[in-house]
């Protein structure tokens, strides 16, 4: 469906990536991993054709549609949200129209054996697999069924898009995505503007999407349960991995530690050579002996190991001592401008220590509640009583904005700073990726993800005993979130954090509070377990709405082919299963082939690791000769397998078409 080609890319300086090969076909679940400014994101923009590489090409198949979502950057005005969705399936219309002409130009026909109307019998089976494809028999419960999976509310259907915010916008632009149905989806972090119920129905939408995905994420619970294959973008490089995120991380090290061995055995036999050649580089009896070692040095390819990538590392500094209690709200009461209540008589106590999340659906206060705590936000009615001698540090989901954009990364840290925190803000900075130079960069010229870093920095300098995080990893790559959710184990302070993030709220918190319907529900335990109890309510209400809203066919368009003969199907049928039947033996040919393949490649690497391969007992050179070599062979293998496999789906998908002709 899509190949790339030897694809290249750099900015400035740096590379990207250099010579990427990848193919994504059928129903493939790819993700696509690294630390932030790896090209994640310019690799997808690639794909879909919206930047030109410097060097290779990305083919798409004939009827390959690609379908994009950017991380942020879309504003839909102009239409209401139905009309705004609905119009993502203009070419819905255009099909059946086109379906309906091709049924009157065969009602017309009195030779049904010619090839005229054979090519109008394939041309209209095309047409009803698209249409069919598209949901077009549905469309208008499709389209509420997203929507309301993407959190809107039927009242929202008729407001104009200019009303929604930014967060809501990307859903819109989702909605719009899944209606169209795309062969392809490239999804640049789908899930960062989502509540976790909002989640969860992308997460089941997209493990029955019949299309191929390619994923940008960094919530390895989503990637874990939609992606079969990883490909990791590091320091240029491109590595794919045949299995998840946690399959990816387990390989890596394994990888790694191959790589570790392979390289040191050659150390030590590139020690021995020069030894050799140093200690007889000037006896003419040796002379050849030399040479010949010089030259076989010179053909060896050298391994080298990669440095790791630099990650955030840090620890708060202790929580300053406070009563028993953090805070407590007494019917508190929130709305803005005294009409629609957000939050209604919330009575609450946290506790010295406790470590706490709050989930509930967009919209339902969970923000509103931390600014209240924090002290950011007044309320209507009710109290707010701050614990004895507690310090409440607040991270936003717009801290960023609030840096001062003339100043640099340092000065923005200097101006929070004091006492002898104020000597080791360079250290400080340097464990959040600001390192050198970066320190005198204006906030103005950062990116998003570096805003969010410093602002997190910002807030660290400053001791505490309570943290009030909303959304802290949205911005976050993969290892600084490791990094800062040991660092929240760590801490013996309170804290409450607003976050979607399953894996990283689960190393951390032991009460959940979800705020829905203008209320509080507190619920004891991890947010695994929480998370279960939800999935079981919200599969449940899919059930019964699915039930509820079926739309039967319109008979209309489920017309067929009147003058098609039965003998006519089952001849056609049995054309494609001769042609099926040698694909499935070439397909069985092949899979043997990978399997001796990969069985010789495991013996060459339990070789190529062992002790005695660069003691001369073996030949160095034809050995890794020979290692390179059945790789490339068994990619080429894969290539091939790959192929026919698509050949295989296209003949099995004719045949399901004729049978459901023939019904």
């Amino acid at each position: 469906m899509i190949s790339l080609n030897n694809i290249s890319m750099r900015y400035g300086s740096k590379v990207l990536f250099d010579n990427v090969s990848l193919r994504v076909a059928g129903k493939d679940r790819v993700s696509l991993v690294g630390s932030n400014g790896a090209g994640k994101s310019t690799l997808l923009k690639v794909i879909a054709g919206l930047i030109t590489s410097d060097a290779g090409e990305v083919a798409i198949s004939k009827h390959t549609t690609v379908g994009y979502l950017p991380q942020e950057g879309i504003h839909f005005l102009g239409k209401t949200l139905y009309d705004e969705v609905y119009s993502s399936a203009g070419d819905i219309n255009k099909i059946q129209e086109e379906m309906r002409q091709i049924e009157t130009e065969m009602g017309e026909f009195e030779d049904t054996a010619s090839d005229e109307f054979m090519d109008l019998i394939n041309e209209y089976g095309e047409l009803q697999e698209r249409f069919q494809m598209l949901d077009g028999f549905r469309l208008k419960s499709k389209i509420e069924k997203i929507l309301i999976g993407l959190g809107f509310f039927e009242s929202d259907f008729t407001r104009m898009t200019n009303e929604f915010s930014g967060g809501w916008q990307m859903r819109i632009a989702l909605a719009k995505l899944l209606l169209v149905n795309p062969s392809i989806l490239l999804l640049d972090e789908p899930t960062n503007h989502l509540d976790i119920e909002s989640l969860i129905w992308v997460e089941n939408y997209l493990m029955n999407y019949q299309g191929a995905i390619v994923l940008v994420s960094h919530d390895r619970s989503f990637l874990d349960n939609i992606t079969e294959r990883t490909v990791e973008i590091s320091l240029g490089n491109v590595t794919e991995y045949s299995g998840n995120y946690t399959f990816y991380k387990t390989e890596k090290e394994i990888r790694k530690e191959l790589q570790e061995n392979q390289f040191y055995n050659q150390q030590n036999y590139l020690r021995q050579q020069e030894k050799f050649i140093e200690r007889f580089r000037y006896k003419a009896s040796k002379a050849k002996a030399v040479q010949s070692r010089i030259k076989l040095l010179d053909k060896v390819d050298w391994i080298e190991i990669e440095d790791e990538e630099a990650t955030v590392s840090f620890n708060f500094p202790p929580a300053t001592h406070s009563g028993k209690t953090s805070i407590e709200l007494t019917r508190v009461t929130k709305s803005y401008d005294n009409v629609n209540n957000v939050l209604e008589n919330i009575d609450l106590i946290i506790g010295r220590g406790e470590k706490i999340v709050l989930f509930g659906v967009n919209g339902a206060g969970k923000s509103t509640l931390t600014r209240i705590i924090s002290g950011h936000e007044k309320i209507n009615s009710g109290e707010v009583k701050l614990g004895h001698l507690a310090e409440i540090k607040f991270y936003a989901q717009n801290q960023a904005e609030e840096l001062n954009p003339e100043l640099t990364v340092l000065e923005t840290m200097e101006q929070a700073a004091s006492g002898e925190i104020a000597k080791n803000l360079r250290t400080i900075l340097g464990s959040f990726l600001f390192r050198g130079d970066d320190v005198f960069k204006k906030v103005k010229v950062l990116s998003g993800g570096e805003k969010s870093r410093l602002a997190l920095a910002k807030m660290l300098i400053e001791p505490s005993n309570f943290l009030v995080l909303d959304e802290p990893t949205n911005h976050l790559d993969m290892r600084s979130k490791e990094v800062l959710m040991n660092a929240l184990k760590k801490y013996n302070g309170t804290v409450l954090i607003v976050s979607h993030d399953r894996e990283f709220i689960d190393g951390i918190v032991d009460k959940v509070i979800e705020v829905k319907n203008k209320k509080i529900k507190t619920f004891i335990g991890n947010a695994t377990e929480y998370l279960k109890e939800k999935e079981k309510e919200f599969l449940k209400g899919e059930t019964s709405r699915k039930k509820s809203s079926f739309e039967k066919p319109v008979s209309e368009s489920k017309s067929k082919p009147d003058r098609k003969s039965e003998k006519e199907n089952k001849s056609a049928r049995k054309e494609i299963n001769k042609k099926i039947e040698p694909v499935k033996k070439e397909i069985k040919t092949i899979e043997e082939s990978i399997a001796n393949l990969e069985s010789e490649i495991a013996k060459t690497e339990k070789i190529m690791i062992s002790e005695d391969f660069y003691k001369g007992n073996y030949n160095v050179v034809d050995v890794t000769n020979k290692y390179n070599s059945l790789k490339e062979k068994l990619k080429n293998v894969y290539s091939l397998w790959e192929k026919k496999t698509e050949i295989l789906n296209e003949l099995e998908n004719k045949l399901n078409n004729q049978t459901i002709n023939h019904e």
